[in-house]
């Protein structure tokens, strides 16, 4: 049978239809039938869900008639493997088992059936004369039970088998022991066996429930189907509830009480007691006791009054508890041992305490803080959601809307700056180029981004001149059919003449035409005076225009606008196209190249925002994105195995480290140094403490050349690939340095024994390999980091499901490209951003129903969103639209001090944000360094003159004698003058001639 989360599929029952013609729908696999066709269709996508599990085989992920197929399949399979006359017998023993587990039930069939045989079976005999191994059937089968010896022991019990198999033709009989015959290795084995009982017996889902066979099969083999009173599920939760009845009689029976009171006195005598006599009336048996046994107390005789244990002259004996007609026994009542002092019953002890939890749990199961609240967040929109922000923190032009798709296209520009042959910039210079770039302030990075994005679009004429995305096509000729269709007046249809005319009814069609061109009227105006991106486009094939790279004097912003008019169709891009276009082409002007251009010089911030986003959107659909990230997958495959092999190197190095640590603590106490003469000390007071001489001059030596070039060292550390050579000569004088060091303290040992020395050198040369293998590994791991571009990675997520991002995490160097020309910033993105919780984890974890919302306030006296307040302080986010930020040192160490570790969430984004925290303050204070800079550029314009070394390093680029006023007009694309030999903004230089420079030359 199918299992549907391991329960058997209960099939429905066949529904009553009283209409013959009516119409019904059927599902031959299983026999059901469906009066309408919206339960066929739910049952269907029932069946049709990857989640059922074959029985017999046991596979997963089927579909309904995949499993049933493959259970009809291993089903035939298991009858034709299965021994024919071991399913009787195996049946029967099965049925009304009670073992809950299958693996358990098998094991205990198959250790009872693997010696035994049945009539039927056949089976391999080995003759005890010759040791020869026939083939046989067995015949028939004698049980005989154990012997009881002389010496007392029983032998265990033994079958007798009677046999025929074939000898020249004809059949012979031989009576075998269990020993002499056996079945083959794969007819019976414990995976045949647990297919064939899957396949033949069920059990219910409740505890202790028996295995039975199915009926149709019980019917076949002549077995017992009716199930023992004893097992049904009835009776076995009467029994339960039986069974803990007298658990808790027990309980009360074995306390502590009072053995004198009425109740104590019930249960103990006749517990106690087997057998009760009535009681005599006389007084001759307790006068006749009473004389006999002159050392015994007197007690009274009255029918009413027993007294048991007590001294003479203490009143009446306590009556029998219950009125019962019958008094213990004289003899018994004396002989019985006095029962234990009455105690006042103590106290139960108060149950233990609960364990406490195993951390880390749910974070917001934890109890709530408020001794600490979370660093208050900073936005840099105008448009913050709660709270008041200092104005320094705010940028007036930006509203919340655009922050993550600016930070977006920053990430997308900055990771892939190698498809877009762009140098890499700061996210504050991006921000502030898309602020102030227009005509009167022309900005190198603000067109070189659009560029760049454009020719990513269409490839240039050397290449073909493709378009490299999809677009959808525009409907030009029926757009033309339109307009001249316009133009052409169409005859009105003659209205049909109604049956009857009246003044009334003419009246009324009047009214209705005249309503339906005012409507029109309405709708025209509204499509006709949207934008006049069209008209724009009349004479300008922007593709054609993209292809010869033509973006001077307003031509990439008539390509943005040709390129977003036929976007305009695909439903996905619409609302945000037509919006864009209504600015860049307005109705109320003429449109123009030259038009376009200005009023994309003063597009709005967050329309500009919003154009490089599409743009970034339409080229990571390129084949040329796709293949650089196909390519980083292979580059990190094979620093993992390169690591792979370091690590390695590592290991087996420090196991041999260990071996030689071990030899040099054998040999040590052979080569131990002497102790230094009482006069040693005297020399080196002479000549002025030698060690720190010597320490002085090799720390004088690099002093000089950082003293020299200080500002070229520090240009160079900033850069990774610059100061290279210089590292390495660094370390080439520290080495010789450390050597001659060695030398020296060598030369004053004392001589040591070769097979000590050379052991030293060893554990030297080893230690030396081990680091260089964890500096490759070190930079093996940071080449990974700034391979993994398929994603941005998260540092994690807080108790409020609120994401946490660093973007130098992975995709780019910490500080960007070190050659790009505004490295000296040392930072890229400097800040920790926190994005709220997306619609789902906001409805599932912190805007839960009400009456999970009671549940939570009920065990922390307060609701999810009031503990957010609590918590977080007056600055929050409350969706995945709106973004706040973290930008100072300080800020870093009271979020890990808010953050609480034993919380999943907060443990791993705790855990994420130490990792990389020396390189998040680190640039933190450089970006700190970096603005303040540039604001004092701008503030002391007088101290500019003196700030051009920066440019100085770049080759290509027209130098700027004076400061710029902004610090995003300092950038300049290196990448494309060193790939390219011009900016995306320039058109290419014409080819140079070969043939025509001598003609030239002669003419001169």
């Amino acid at each position: 049978m199918v299992l549907f989360k391991r329960k058997p599929v209960q099939l429905l029952q066949v529904p009553v239809v009283e209409d013959e013609s009516a119409e019904v729908w059927h599902i031959p696999q299983t026999g059901e039938i469906f009066v309408t066709y919206e339960q066929y269709l739910n049952r269907m996508d029932f069946y049709n869900q990857p989640r059922f599990i074959c029985q017999i085989t046991g596979h997963s992920g089927l579909t309904f008639f995949d499993a049933l197929k493959s259970e009809l399949a291993g089903a035939q399979e298991v009858d034709q493997a299965f021994p024919e006359p071991l399913k009787g017998p195996v049946l029967r023993r099965v049925q009304c088992q009670t073992i809950s587990r299958i693996d358990t039930l098998v094991d205990m069939i198959y250790d009872e059936f693997k010696s035994d045989y049945y009539p039927g079976e056949t089976v391999t005999i080995t003759q005890k004369k010759n040791g020869e191994k026939t083939t046989g059937i067995v015949r028939d089968k004698a049980r005989l039970g154990s012997k009881l010896l002389p010496d007392g022991t029983m032998t265990p019990p033994y079958s007798r088998y009677v046999t025929t198999y074939s000898v020249d033709g004809r059949d012979e009989e031989i009576s075998v022991d269990s020993d002499q015959i056996s079945r083959d290795r794969k007819i019976f084995t414990k995976s045949i066996l647990r297919s064939f009982i899957k396949k033949t017996v069920t059990r219910e889902a409740w505890n202790g429930a028996p295995w039975l066979v199915r009926p149709d099969i019980s019917a076949r083999y002549h077995i017992d189907n009716r199930v023992p009173p004893h097992l049904r599920r009835d009776n076995k939760e009467q029994e339960r509830k039986q069974t803990q009845h007298q658990k808790k009689a027990s309980q009360a029976m074995n306390g502590t009480h009072d053995m004198n009171s009425a109740a104590n006195l019930q249960n103990f005598g006749p517990a106690r007691l087997p057998e009760l006599k009535p009681a005599y009336k006389g007084g001759k048996a307790a006068k006749t006791h009473g004389q006999s046994h002159h050392h015994h107390h007197h007690h009274g005789h009255d029918t009413h009054n027993s007294g048991m244990f007590l001294g003479d002259n203490q009143g009446p004996l306590p009556p029998v508890p219950g009125d019962h007609p019958y008094h213990f026994p004289v003899q018994v009542r004396y002989d019985m041992a006095p029962p234990p002092v009455a105690s006042q019953p103590k106290p139960e002890p108060p149950p233990p305490p609960p364990p406490p939890p195993k951390y880390p749990i749910e974070d917001l199961q934890l109890e709530p803080r408020d001794d600490y609240v979370r660093p208050a967040l900073k936005f840099l929109c105008s448009d913050p959601p709660e709270g008041i922000i200092s104005s320094n923190t705010q940028n007036d032009k930006i509203l919340m809307k655009s922050i993550g798709p600016l930070l977006e296209t920053w990430d997308t520009l900055n990771v892939f700056c190698e498809v877009y042959k762009l140098d890499s910039f700061t996210f504050d210079d991006f921000a502030q180029a898309l602020e102030v770039a227009n005509e009167d302030t022309p900005c190198q990075l603000f067109t070189e981004v659009h560029c760049a994005l454009l020719k990513q679009i269409v490839s240039s004429e050397e290449d073909g001149g493709k378009l490299l995305i999809d677009l959808p096509e525009l409907d030009e000729d029926s757009s033309e059919d339109e307009e001249e269709d316009s133009t052409i007046p169409t005859p009105e249809p003659e209205p049909k003449p109604a049956a009857r005319a009246t003044r009334s009814s003419l009246a009324k069609q009047e009214a209705e035409r005249m309503v339906a061109e005012a409507a029109a009227a309405d709708k025209t105006p509204d499509i006709q005076t949207k934008h006049r991106a069209a008209e724009a486009l009349v004479n300008f094939d922007w593709v054609e225009q993209l292809k010869k790279r033509e973006f001077q004097e307003g031509g990439w912003e008539l390509i943005i606008v040709g390129l977003l008019h036929q976007l305009s169709k695909k439903p996905r891009y619409t609302e945000a196209c037509e919006e864009l276009l209504a600015h860049l082409a307005p109705a109320d002007i003429e449109p123009n190249q030259d038009t376009v251009r200005r009023q994309y010089s003063n597009l709005d911030l967050n329309l500009r925002v919003s154009v490089l986003q599409i743009l970034c959107l339409l080229t990571v659909e390129t084949k040329a994105f796709r293949g650089y990230m196909d390519e980083c997958s292979e580059t990190m495959t094979n620093y993992r195995k390169e690591k792979i092999d370091w690590q390695r190197q590592r290991k087996q190095a420090i196991e041999e480290l260990k071996t030689l640590q071990d030899q040099r603590k054998i040999l040590l106490p052979e080569n131990m140094p002497p102790s230094p003469p009482a006069e040693e000390p005297e020399p080196k007071k002479a000549n002025g403490d030698v060690k720190m001489a010597n320490t002085d001059d090799s720390a004088e030596e690099p002093s000089e050349e950082v003293g020299d070039s200080d500002e070229d060292i520090h240009s160079r550390r900033t850069r990774r690939g610059g100061n290279r050579a210089a590292d390495r000569q660094r370390k080439r004088e520290e080495q010789e340095r450390k050597k001659e060091k060695e030398a020296e303290l060598a030369a004053k040992m004392p001589k040591q024994s070769k097979q000590f020395v050379k052991v030293l050198k060893d554990i030297q040369k080893k230690e030396a390999h081990i680091k260089k293998c964890e500096e490759e590994i070190a930079i093996i791991d940071n080449d990974l980091r700034e391979a993994d571009c398929a994603r941005t990675r998260t540092l994690g997520k807080d108790r409020f499901w609120n994401r946490y991002y660093w973007f130098e995490r992975n995709g780019m160097p910490y500080a960007g490209l070190p050659n790009s020309s505004t490295a000296e910033a040392s930072y890229a993105n400097g800040c920790i951003w926190v994005q709220g919780p997306d619609d789902m984890e906001r409805e599932g974890y912190i805007d839960m129903p009400p009456e999970f919302q009671d549940e939570y306030k009920g065990r922390f006296k307060m609701t999810v969103p009031q503990r957010k307040k609590m918590e977080e302080g007056r600055t929050s986010v409350f969706n995945a639209r709106q973004w706040g930020y973290y930008s100072e040192p300080a800020e870093v160490d009271s979020l890990l001090n808010w953050l609480d570790p034993r919380g999943v969430n907060e443990l791993k984004l705790r855990k994420e944000i130490l990792n990389f925290k020396d390189k998040i303050v680190a640039h933190m204070e450089h970006r700190n360094q970096y603005l303040a800079s540039a604001d004092a550029e701008e503030e002391e314009p007088a101290k500019d003159k003196e700030e051009p070394k920066r440019m100085s390093t770049r080759t290509k680029v027209p130098a700027t004698t004076e400061s710029t006023p902004y610090r995003c007009l300092a950038w300049t694309n290196n990448t494309a003058w060193e790939e390219l030999g011009h900016l995306h903004s320039e058109p290419p230089p014409p080819p140079k001639a070969k043939g025509r420079k001598g003609g030239r030359k002669s003419r001169s």
